[in-house]
C-alpha cells in the first residue's frame, strides 16, 4: 500500500469510528507508520491536524443531529465525546458561530466539514534532492521536553526561545533538534534541542543524553531563511517524494533536523543561502 492510500485508509477509519474513542497510535497504524509521521504528515497534507480533523467532524454531524432528530442536546454532546453541556456548547459555538439552542430553537445557519478524501494529483515538475545515508548509531546531548502531537508545531518555538533565554545556549548550541516517539503508543512525543555529546565533558544539570539507534536515513538538503526553508521541504516530502517513493518507506520514531551555525552566514538563520537538514529513518518496502 502506498502512502496516499494508507493516508486514506486512516482517514477511513477515523470515520468509521468518529462516535468513538479515538487514539492517535490506533490510527497511526492503518497508515502504516509512527503517530509522529502520521500526524507530521497529515498536517502536511491537509493543512490542519488530526485532533483538529477530528473534532470539526464531531461538530459538523452534531450540528447535523440537532437539526435533523430530536435527540436531547446532553445526549449528542455525550455521543461525540463531550462529557458536559457547557463544553458542548462552547465547543460548538466556536465552530458554528451560533450557540446549539439557536440552532435548533431560531434556525441558526451551521458549518459543515466535509470528510476528507486524500487524492495524488500530478502538478507541476519538481526537482527534490535528498541522499540515503547508513549511519551508525551517535548520541547527543541536550534539553529534553515532552509535546502533545496536536500542538507541538506552536510550543516547540517557545521552547527553544526558553533554552535561550535561560542561559542553556551556552553548554549547547542546538545543533539537533531530535524527535523521538519510539513508544508509539502514546499522545505525546519528546523532543530534544541537542548538539553531538562529548565523552570526556560532564553533563551540566538539567541536560540529558540520548542514544540515536543505527538507522538508514533519508537527508533532504534545505537551503534559505527558517523556518520556510524547512517547511517548504517537508511540505515536499510528504506531498511529493513518498507518494512517489517505490524504494523506501519510513521506518521508525525518529525524525532530525540539523542546522548550520547561524554565525556562519550574513544574515544569520534569515540569510537567503542558510543551510540545514532534515532526517528521516527509511527502510526498503
Amino acid at each position: 500500500m502506498g502512502w496516499i492510500e494508507s493516508i486514506g485508509e486512516a482517514i477511513q477509519y477515523i470515520e468509521e469510528n468518529i462516535t468513538g474513542e479515538l487514539k492517535i497510535e490506533e490510527v497511526s497504524k492503518r497508515a502504516l507508520v509512527s503517530p509522529f509521521y502520521f500526524q507530521k504528515g497529515f498536517s502536511m497534507l491537509c493543512g490542519f491536524t488530526v485532533g483538529e480533523y477530528i473534532r470539526q467532524r464531531r461538530l459538523t454531524l452534531a450540528g447535523s443531529d440537532l437539526v435533523s432528530s430530536d435527540e436531547k442536546i446532553i445526549d449528542i454532546a455525550l455521543k461525540y465525546g463531550y462529557d458536559s453541556p457547557d463544553s458542548f456548547t462552547k465547543a460548538f459555538t466556536r465552530f458554528h458561530s451560533f450557540t446549539p439552542t439557536a440552532v435548533r430553537k431560531d434556525g441558526a445557519m451551521i458549518k459543515s466539514l466535509a470528510p476528507l478524501k486524500i487524492k495524488f494529483s500530478l502538478e507541476g515538475g519538481y526537482i527534490m534532492d535528498y541522499k540515503i545515508v547508513e549511519k551508525d548509531s551517535f548520541t547527543v546531548m541536550g534539553s529534553s521536553k515532552m509535546f502533545k502531537y496536536d500542538n507541538s508545531f506552536q510550543e516547540i518555538p517557545k521552547f527553544w526561545a526558553e533554552h535561550y533565554q535561560t542561559g542553556k545556549g551556552q553548554f549547547v548550541n542546538g545543533v539537533y533538534g531530535v524527535c523521538i516517539d519510539e513508544t508509539r503508543s502514546s499522545d505525546e512525543f519528546e523532543y530534544l534541542i541537542a548538539d553531538d555529546y562529548v565523552p570526556y565533558k560532564d553533563i551540566p544539570a538539567g541536560f540529558v543524553t540520548k542514544v540515536i539507534p543505527k538507522h538508514t536515513w533519508a537527508v533532504f538538503p534545505c537551503k534559505g531563511a527558517m523556518p520556510k526553508a524547512l517547511q517548504d521541504v517537508n511540505q515536499k516530502i510528504f506531498s511529493e517524494w513518498l507518494p512517489n517513493c517505490k524504494q523506501y518507506a519510513i521506518a521508525a520514531g525518529y525524525n532530525i533536523e540539523l542546522y548550520s551555525n547561524p554565525i556562519d552566514f550574513p544574515n544569520g538563520n534569515q540569510d537567503e543561502n542558510y543551510y540545514s537538514e532534515i532526517w528521516i529513518p527509511v527502510k526498503k518496502k
